[in-house]
């Protein structure tokens, strides 16, 4: 009886039209318009005058994005189970193009960090993809192995070292911001699967504190990690780029100075349209801008972990923690990138999701959306066949 069950409800999803979720992706295209409208606002002045065309970075952030939303499309095509069963396969694929990034000659280097491969005429940040991969794998072991995971250190060792493998590499790059991302999200996923409190906390704190002897030992983040304690200090060098955001925060006020009409852009602001585009909006748009933005992200997440919970409740467990995974990484990667322009974070290399200019995370963040999208569908699916009685009929 259980066959014919299971028999008629596979063909029950088969008639299924395709569930989109309106909630997330309204939330996302308010992200990805946001971005296109600030990045061009950010980087009219220096692409007009190194490019020649004041939307030079417009014209390829839509380019991105849409081949991006074309690899999220694809994404919502592939069933779930795909990326569970290949996921080992994934994982060294994503150690490996972590390893061969750091090989000279391979490895595109700027500003001092080797984490590009050039790819025809383009360059592509590894570690964007990469982390994805490894999480994907976590969330699998959770499934396979989560009797061992609730009962032992062993069994929550074993992804924390894989985990530790890859920031090891990512920490070559070096990239100090990607490694944090990836190691709370982790964390995150295999608490959540069900290891222990007092595990997870004696991790967290032996990461930390690895993490801090690592800064210790290092002038160059040491150096990084302490500027933003006092980068009046030394506001023409080391605290150049955190007091000239500051000054985009102040300058927004309440309603801010209005919408193409920001100082800080104008050659005084290093990464205006990338990793610090968050002060440029606060300027432009102020603290009403500043709010929606935070919004929609909270909004974001909350959606992410609404599905997880979904997905949870319907027992597919894997799907479950690949949308929690999903909702902790873009709502960490935001508040990090939103602490550094805001002063009360280090700085670190991490561009703020869906917004910042980067043809890799925008690539990367407009698919994963489009597993979150594939994981709502398969919900929804799940749900329509447990209704389905042996006879056919509905309950």
């Amino acid at each position: 009886m259980s066959a014919t069950v299971l028999a008629r409800g596979l063909r029950a999803r088969e008639r299924m039209p395709y569930a989109w979720d309106p909630v997330t992706l309204g939330i996302g295209a308010a992200l990805f318009l946001v971005g296109l409208i600030m990045v061009t606002s950010a980087s009219m002045s220096i692409a007009g005058r190194d490019y020649g065309s004041p939307f030079y970075f417009l014209d390829r952030q839509f380019v991105y994005g849409f081949l991006g939303i074309g690899f999220a499309w694809i994404v919502t095509r592939l069933p779930i189970r795909l990326w569970e069963r290949y996921g080992t396969f994934l994982l060294f694929c994503g150690l490996a193009v972590l390893l061969v990034v750091l090989v000279p000659g391979i490895g595109v280097r700027i500003n001092g960090s080797r984490r590009w491969l050039r790819l025809g005429p383009a360059s592509f940040q590894v570690s964007e993809l990469a982390r994805v991969l490894i999480v994907n794998w976590v969330c699998g072991y959770c499934v396979r192995k989560r009797a061992e995971l609730e009962e032992s250190l062993a069994g929550i060792g074993k992804p924390i070292a894989v985990i530790g493998v890859a920031s090891v590499l990512l920490l070559a790059e070096p990239d100090f911001g990607a490694t944090a991302v990836l190691f709370v999200t982790g964390l995150a996923v295999l608490f959540v699967a069900g290891a222990r409190l007092r595990y997870v906390l004696l991790l967290l704190l032996t990461g930390t504190a690895i993490l801090a002897v690592l800064a210790l030992t290092s002038a160059y983040r040491l150096k990084r990690l302490t500027v933003f304690l006092h980068p009046w200090n030394d506001p023409f060098n080391s605290g150049f780029q955190l007091t000239q955001s500051l000054i985009a925060f102040g300058r927004g006020s309440l309603f801010g100075v209005g919408l193409g009409n920001s100082v800080q852009k104008l050659f005084y602001l290093p990464e205006a349209h990338t990793d610090f585009l968050f002060a440029v909006l606060a300027e432009e748009l102020g603290l009403v801008g500043v709010f929606g933005v935070i919004a929609l992200f909270v909004a974001l997440v909350w959606r992410a972990l609404a599905i997880s919970r979904m997905a949870a409740r319907a027992g597919l467990h894997y799907q479950a923690y690949l949308a929690l995974s999903f909702g902790v990484w873009v709502g960490l990667q935001a508040a990090i990138n939103m602490g550094v322009t805001m002063g009360v974070l280090p700085t670190k290399g991490l561009t703020l999701p869906l917004l910042s200019y980067g043809r890799s995370s925008l690539l990367v963040t407009l698919a994963w959306i489009g597993v979150l999208l594939r994981i709502y569908h398969e919900v929804r699916c799940a749900s329509r066949a447990a209704v389905i009685r042996p006879t056919g009929g509905a309950r």
